[in-house]
C-alpha cells in the first residue's frame, strides 16, 4: 500500500469559504491572539531569569495551543475565512522564528540549525503563495503537522533551560533532539511539497 501524500492540491474555486466570512469569529480571534502573544514572549524571554523563562515558556505554550484550536474550531464551525487562511501561517512563523532567534542569542540553539529551519519555513511560504497564484491550495500534511509539534515542544523545553533539572536527561539535550527531529521532518515534508507542486504545475 503506497504511503499517503502529505501534500494535497485542489483548486481554490472548489473550496470556497462557506460560513463566517466575518473577520472577528473565534478562530480568527485565536489567531490574532497568537500574534499578540509573540511580543509578550519576546519581552519576557529577552532577560531569561528563572521566573521570566517560566513565564515565557507558559506564554509560548498558550500561543502554540491556539494554533491547534483555531484550525479545529474553524473546521467544526465552518468558519474558515480568507483572512484566517492568510494570518494563521504568518502567526505560526512569527512565533517560531521569534523563539529560534532568541534561543540562538542565548546560545541554546546553533545558528545553522535555526537558519535552516527558518529558511524552510520561508521557502514553503513562497511555494504556497506561488501555488495560490495558480488557483491551488496546499493543505498541511501529516509530516508537516508532526514537525510543528516537535518544533513547538522543543522551543518550550529550551526556553525552560536553566529553570529546573530533569532526573536523567538535561532540558538542553531534550530540546535539541526535538529540534533535530523537527529538522528532519521539515526537510522531508518540504521535499514532498515541492514535488507535488511541480507535478500540479506541469501535469498534462
Amino acid at each position: 500500500m503506497p504511503p499517503a501524500k502529505v501534500v494535497k492540491l485542489q483548486p481554490t474555486a472548489a473550496a470556497p469559504d462557506r460560513v463566517g466570512e466575518q473577520t472577528f469569529n473565534l478562530p480568527n480571534l485565536l489567531t490574532f491572539s497568537r500574534i499578540l502573544l509573540v511580543p509578550v514572549y519576546i519581552g519576557l524571554f529577552s532577560t531569561p531569569t528563572v521566573n521570566r523563562s517560566l513565564a515565557a515558556a507558559a506564554v509560548f505554550g498558550i500561543a502554540a495551543l491556539t494554533d491547534l484550536l483555531d484550525g479545529y474550531i474553524a473546521k467544526q464551525r465552518a468558519q474558515i475565512t480568507k483572512i484566517g487562511r492568510l494570518l494563521d501561517p504568518i502567526a505560526d512563523k512569527f512565533l517560531v522564528i521569534s523563539g529560534l532567534v532568541l534561543l540562538v542569542q542565548f546560545q541554546r540553539v546553533e545558528a545553522w540549525l535555526a537558519i535552516t529551519l527558518i529558511t524552510r519555513e520561508l521557502t514553503i511560504t513562497g511555494i504556497r503563495a506561488l501555488a495560490a497564484s495558480r488557483g491551488l491550495i496546499i493543505a498541511a500534511g501529516t509530516l508537516g503537522k508532526y514537525k510543528v509539534v516537535f518544533q513547538m515542544i522543543a522551543i518550550i523545553v529550551l526556553t525552560l533551560e536553566g529553570t529546573f533539572a530533569l532526573p536523567v536527561l538535561s532540558l538542553h539535550l531534550v530540546g535539541t533532539v526535538g529540534l533535530y527531529a523537527a529538522l528532519v521532518l521539515s526537510l522531508v515534508s518540504a521535499g514532498q511539497y515541492i514535488v507535488e507542486v511541480w507535478k500540479a504545475f506541469f501535469k498534462k
